[in-house]
């Protein structure tokens, strides 16, 4: 029979339909697949790892896997990045220009412009939506930051997260940063992963190894076919610096040497391995006010001693990196599948100058810039503890300098510090090198070519539409010429680059580059490098060269109109937030057993203001006890709780913990108070008040700003990192045995000067990347 044409239902349906299953022919739609013998590709990014901080680019810091990658595979010397995390993460995963995709800074800001939206744009397609189509499987595990930190919030768009994006499963943090043993906020795929205590023994490092490892071992035992995408996104080596005591004990004493030296032998390692041609010279130290690097020898023993220690913990975590790829690699090969996987490690951005130029053991106080003599950048911990769970800490900047061997400049700057990175690929089953082949490429090649290039090798088709609109075409060209043959071109010619002024140029062996100008930001003092006889950009040539920079200069500005540069934005304006943003400053009663808040919603009940807590008990019984409210964590906090019959009330100021015992708590106390006051020079005063009186104060205690407190609020337990070590220690997370009914906060005036606040907002944001 005909179906009638007013049936519903069977349109573009290719088989027969009946009264019954007797007189139909069924038809099923064809399944997506990969072609047979597609390789798997596994990309892991480094957060913050400068060019020199692996065996295969210079360093003595141990790396066999990664050394194993590149005795088999290719590196890249002149693979360039963006001068930060979100821009480069967005131009890796769409081969687009970071501008152009949305992301002209971090995503911790949102001043209201194209080039700065901070989230995906439903025209933008990003590389696992690619292979996903093309019949992959797709995992990303660890650090996103490709969504706005308003939008982290349940309840938020979620159009930007990793599984909207392509991914089948996530677990990770979309945050730019987090503490090693106890992160603030984990997402697996679609939802914050609600745990009260991290278990002992944790490592995030280990953790998302674990994860990715699970998530190979479980599609192979489903689809033993199915080619597979890994994108393992390190949130190491970004600050805080922590490592475990099994990997820092590898290299106590191991830089006592200092950086200078350091880096001479780094430099000499990489001529040795033939990244450079012979006559290259490593740039001088960086010598600018702000990026100065003393020598090693003009310090005193003190700042020696401790300012060695910071990098033995940093060189246990690059040395936890290289286990964790290790056991991904050590995966795939018990799968009998390393042979036909393309691996590919990379960093985002170079090396960092942000623990200034003594270091820091108090991560977040060094990023308030305060007008204030007493305030505490570096709070002088025992520092026996630098590394541990117990500090949030970083390295002072000659590190930095060292990490970025042999080049100037750091992380946000445009120089080839801030830009290039190491670059590892192996694939031996398609990329067999021939005899005589080091595997070592010096032509240029660029972020966004990674995709292209992942695709082609892959053979995979790229799709023209997304949500059915025309996509975003690549900016970045197939680089699998060069990985095949030492003697090819590149295909990338020229590339800009800007970040917040600071700003690039590159076309066919010259590069004009500028440093933030100060007070205009459109006024650039350019300076002018022919990188293919100065790689290291010791020698400004403009003075010699000036129609050279006329020509680059005009070539910056066209490129900037093409990639949604404009408007430039000063750092200022990055503060600039949305007017809805407002809503997440409205008072909120938060019931027991609510998860953790997340750390930027959180931050608006208190950020710069007075603000009211109240927490209202059924009554309060004598032998009740445990934590009422707790907000922050190690680096910063504060906490509210009963024990022994006693209310106390503790502030953490980034690592400097102060109590107040405000007396017993009567039996069927109803409402417990904690009155929050702006106070001068950026300090809160507290009062406690049980049923309406006063019964404790806590005054000029200095405010937990910029990314502080991280771990958000808690009510009934102290979540997550411990506000109070001695506590955690004695009691866990101590949760709240009588019958609390809810927390209520209502915040107040902001009460510090918006320059104020601008100011420190601006250095924040960019300690957020």
């Amino acid at each position: 029979m005909t179906v009638p044409p007013h049936a519903r239902g069977y349109e573009g349906f290719a088989g027969h339909v009946g009264r019954t299953v007797d007189d139909s022919t069924p038809s099923w739609s064809e399944t997506i697949s990969a072609a047979p013998g597609s390789p798997n590709i596994v990309v892991v990014v480094i957060d913050d790892m400068g060019y020199s901080d692996i065996g295969p680019f210079g360093s003595e810091i141990d790396t066999p896997n990664l050394d194993r990658l590149a005795a088999s595979g290719v590196r890249l010397t002149n693979y360039h990045t963006t001068p930060l995390c979100s821009p480069s993460r967005a131009a890796l995963l769409t081969g687009v220009n970071p501008h152009r995709a949305g992301y002209g800074f971090v995503a911790n800001a949102d001043p209201g412009f194209p080039g700065l939206r901070l989230e995906l744009s439903d025209d933008t397609q990003t590389l696992p939506e690619i292979l996903r189509a093309g019949g992959y499987a797709t995992y990303a595990v660890g650090k996103w930051h490709l969504v706005r930190d308003a939008n982290i919030r349940p309840g938020a768009d979620r159009d930007s997260w990793p599984t909207q994006r392509g991914f089948d499963r996530y677990y990770g943090s979309l945050e730019g940063l987090n503490s090693f043993f106890h992160p603030n906020q984990l997402v697996s795929d679609n939802s914050a992963v609600d745990v009260d205590e991290y278990p002992e023994g944790y490592y995030l490092t280990d953790d998302l190894t674990d994860k990715a490892v699970t998530y190979l071992k479980d599609l192979r035992a489903h689809e033993p076919d199915k080619p597979f995408f890994l994108y393992f996104a390190h949130v190491a080596m970004h600050g805080p610096l922590q490592a475990k005591d099994s990997d820092v004990d590898k290299y106590r004493g191991r830089y006592a040497q200092g950086w200078d030296t350091v880096r001479e032998n780094r430099f000499a390692s990489q001529l040795a391995q033939g990244l450079f041609p012979p006559g290259t010279q490593a740039a001088p130290s960086n010598s600018e006010p702000g990026y100065d690097v003393p020598a090693w020898d003009s310090l005193t023993d003190d700042q020696r001693r401790r300012f060695a220690r910071y990098m033995e913990v940093y060189a246990a975590m690059v040395d936890s990196v290289d286990q964790s790829v290790g056991r991904v690699l050590d995966t795939i090969e018990e799968l009998g599948e390393l042979d036909n996987t393309i691996v590919v490690f990379t960093s985002d951005n170079g090396g960092t100058a942000e623990g200034g130029a003594e270091g820091t053991r108090s991560y977040f106080a060094e990023f308030a810039h305060v007008p204030d003599p007493d305030w505490e950048r570096d709070v002088p911990h025992d520092e026996s503890l630098i590394g541990s769970a117990k500090l949030g800490v970083h390295y002072p900047r000659g590190w930095g300098q060292a990490s970025n061997t042999p080049f100037r400049f750091y992380k946000g700057q445009s120089f080839a510090g801030g830009v290039r990175v190491p670059f590892v690929l192996s694939w031996p089953a398609g990329l067999r090198r021939e005899s005589g082949d080091n595997g070592v490429r010096d032509q240029f090649a660029y972020v966004t070519d990674l995709a292209p290039t992942l695709l082609t090798l892959a053979g995979v088709d790229v799709p023209t539409e997304r949500k059915g609109l025309p996509v975003k075409t690549f900016d970045g060209v197939d680089a699998s010429a060069l990985l095949r043959d030492p003697a090819a071109v590149s295909a990338h010619t020229e590339q800009y680059t800007e970040m917040v002024g600071n700003r690039g140029f590159y076309r066919d062996g010259w590069k004009l580059l500028a440093l933030h100008p100060g007070a205009n930001v459109d006024a650039p003092q350019w300076q002018l490098f022919d990188v293919r006889t100065d790689p290291t950009e010791i020698r400004d040539v403009a003075d010699l060269h000036p129609e050279k920079v006329a020509e680059l200069a005009a070539a910056w500005d066209d490129s900037a109109w093409a990639n949604t540069v404009f408007p430039l934005v000063t750092p200022t304006a990055l503060f600039t937030r949305r007017p809805a943003e407002q809503a997440l400053a409205r008072p909120v009663r938060i019931l027991p057993g609510t998860p953790t808040l997340e750390r930027y919603r959180s931050s608006k009940l208190i950020a710069f203001r007075d603000f009211d807590i109240r927490v209202d008990l059924d009554g309060f019984e004598p032998g009740a006890e445990g934590v009422l409210v707790a907000h922050g964590d190690p680096q910063g906090g504060y906490l509210l709780y009963v024990e022994d019959g006693h209310l106390m009330f503790g502030v953490n100021s980034y690592g400097r913990y102060t109590a107040v015992d405000a007396g017993p708590l009567p039996p069927g106390a109803r409402v417990v108070e904690v009155s929050t006051v702006v106070a001068p020079r950026l300090r809160w005063d507290f009062t406690i008040r049980v049923d309406g009186e006063d019964v404790a104060q806590l005054l000029g205690q200095v405010q937990l700003v910029g990314m502080a407190p991280w771990t958000g609020i808690s009510v009934g337990v102290d979540a997550r990192g411990p506000v109070s070590w001695e506590l955690r220690e004695r009691r866990g997370p101590f949760r709240y045995t009588g019958r609390l009914r809810s927390v209520t906060y209502s915040p107040g005036p902001v009460g510090v000067p918006p320059a104020a606040v601008r100011a420190i907002e601006r250095e924040a944001e960019f300690a957020a990347d």
